[in-house]
């Protein structure tokens, strides 16, 4: 059995690819993928599609509690603003807090680094906003991960 070598680079990430070739008791020879070729395709299929959660930030309880935090920011929404770059999610400061918007995104950049967060509190402190933005195509994930509706 011999190894063969190859050394790849993409986005300044240095991937070693292994694979093991040799043959087995009838003479036919036989390949298997090493784990660093595993990653690379995984890598792969995640740098095509580039807004994607990273579902192993979180553990099991923090994400429980950022998805009811999630559902809870959906639910009191007062208003949905569309922008060039992204959504704005209106509230009123008496059903939600500055602080609650700020520790879920702070947890929300955790799993989705993408995002862009701007929070607001304007007129005299009637309003709360908080502005998800980010690079060219980020719309369509904001609209099916927060459930915007069409227009």
């Amino acid at each position: 059995m011999h190894i063969k070598m190859k050394t790849a680079r993409a986005n300044g990430i240095t991937v070693i690819l292994a694979v093991a070739i040799g043959a087995s008791s009838t003479g036919n020879i036989w390949a298997r993928p090493s784990h660093a070729q595993e990653a690379q395709q995984n890598t792969v299929t995640t740098q095509q599609n580039k807004f994607y959660c990273n579902m192993k930030a979180l553990n099991p309880t923090e994400r429980s509690e950022h998805t009811k935090l999630t559902d809870r920011l959906i639910a009191l929404r007062t208003n949905i603003v569309e922008s060039s770059k992204g959504y704005e999610f209106q509230f009123s400061p008496s059903t939600m807090s500055i602080a609650e918007l700020a520790d879920w995104a702070v947890v929300e950049n955790e799993c989705c680094p993408f995002f862009d967060f701007h929070i607001d509190m304007e007129n005299q402190g009637h309003l709360l906003c908080l502005r998800l933005t980010g690079e060219q195509g980020i719309k369509p994930f904001i609209r099916s991960e927060f459930q915007i509706p069409p227009k």
